[in-house]
Formats: structure tokens, sequence, C-alpha cells
């Protein structure tokens, strides 16, 4: 196996009952990451201790960077692990239409990592692979998933299709068909995306400022004749809405 396709998977675990639903649609995750040549591992955030965000960039932008100025829980020791990994699962139970705590907690202290793209010109966690699995009794597993999905992506993640999975029942994941094959969708796209991405070194790029800055006037010119020309056809069927 080539450098570019070996990639290790993290699965993240963000439930206090270790052994319960979304333990299992994880392991089947990871199970098919390893049937796809990934190394994996998983960590258990209920294990550690994470203390909230004090919200460092809001003071001063340079004050955020990894690792985290909280420096006596957990966290940075995680962060540093994450940094071993080409992609990451991240299961989650859902309390009240959002993610556990403990998540909730871990994916703020993120910003950290996200930030360092003000201190070295990129976020520790651009170019990564990240899938999302959720479960719940009731509603709200999309809505969760929904959330970690803009949440990664902002930090500069890769998000592949097929690469979410959910179970909103009271009765377990083994009865859901569809949830177990989703899941173990997720830990195939995750694998095969990252060994995709491995060859490119960055992503975002702060020099298309030079771009923006030489192409937005010719485009606000574009805009300005679209308006003179479109506009007094919107007016007229304006006016034909208002007099009916």
């Amino acid at each position: 196996m080539s450098r570019l396709e070996y990639v290790k998977i993290l699965g993240i675990h963000s439930s206090p009952r270790r052994y319960g639903e979304t333990y299992k649609l994880l392991r089947i995750a990871l199970e098919a990451a390893r049937r796809e040549g990934a190394e994996t591992d998983i960590i258990y955030l209920g294990e550690y201790s994470i203390e909230p965000c004090i919200g460092c960039v809001s003071d001063d932008i340079l004050a955020c960077r990894f690792p985290c100025i909280i420096g006596d829980d957990s966290f940075n020791d995680i962060g540093r692990k994450m940094l071993e990994f080409d992609g990451y699962i991240i299961s989650t139970p859902v309390y009240w239409y959002s993610a556990s705590g403990v998540l909730k907690n871990f994916i703020d202290r993120l910003t950290s990592m996200e930030n360092m793209i003000y201190h070295t010109g990129k976020s520790y966690l651009e170019g990564k692979v990240a899938g999302f699995i959720a479960v719940g009794n009731d509603t709200g597993a999309l809505t969760t998933i929904s959330w970690l999905i803009v949440t990664l992506v902002s930090m500069g993640v890769h998000v592949p299709a097929w690469s979410l999975a959910y179970h909103e029942q009271k009765t377990g994941v083994e009865n859901n068909r569809a949830a177990l094959l989703d899941a173990a969708n997720v830990g195939r796209v995750v694998t095969l995306s990252a060994k995709l991405l491995k060859s490119q070194k960055t992503w975002y790029d702060a020099s298309l400022e030079e771009l923006v800055d030489n192409t937005l006037p010719r485009i606000l010119g574009e805009v300005e004749e679209l308006e003179k020309k479109l506009k007094p056809l919107r007016e007229k069927l304006w006016s034909r809405k208002t007099s009916s």
C-alpha cells in the first residue's frame, strides 16, 4: 500500500452510554473503513474532561490558537491525536434536537484548531474528512447532523456524499437495516475520500483575495447593467400585481 493509499480514521463517540445505539452504528462504520484498508481507532469523549470554550476569539482573533489556552483539561491531548488521523466519524445521541453536551463543548473547542489559519495560514483541520452518525428516540437526528456538517465544513473539513447515518426509533439499531447499511457506507466513503484527498496539501487559499479585488469591479459593473435592463420589467410586473 502506497503512502497516499494508507489512511487513518478516528471514531469520535460522544454518548455517555458507551454501549448504546450510537456505538453500534459507529462500530459498523469503522468495520467498513477497515474493509477499505484504513487503520482505525475510537475515542470516547465521555471519558474525558472537556471544559466549555471561553470565547477568546471574540476578545482577540489571535488569542485563540492550538494548543488551546485552557490547558488543564483533556482537549489538547485529543486534538493532538486528531492531527494524526486523515478522517473522523463522529457519532452522537440526540439531546433535544442537537448533539450531546460533551460533543458541543468539543466542537466549540475545535475553534482553536480552525483559527490557526490566522497564525499559520491554514486551519489544522483543513483537508480532513468527516462522516456523521446520530441516534435518538424521537426526531432531531437530521437537525443534529446538519449542524455538524455546516460547522465542520466551516472549519475546513471535507464532507463527502453518503457520509451520514441516523436512527430515530426506540428500538435497537439492529432492527433498522437502512441505518446499518448507511453507517457502513459512512465508513466506506470517509475512507475513500481521505485517500483521494491526501495528495492535496491546501484547500482554502487566502491569495484569492487578489482575484476578488481584480474581478469585483467588473462584476459590479455587470450587475449594474443587468439591473438597468431588468428592473424596469420587474417594476411593470409589480404594478400589474398591485393594480389587479
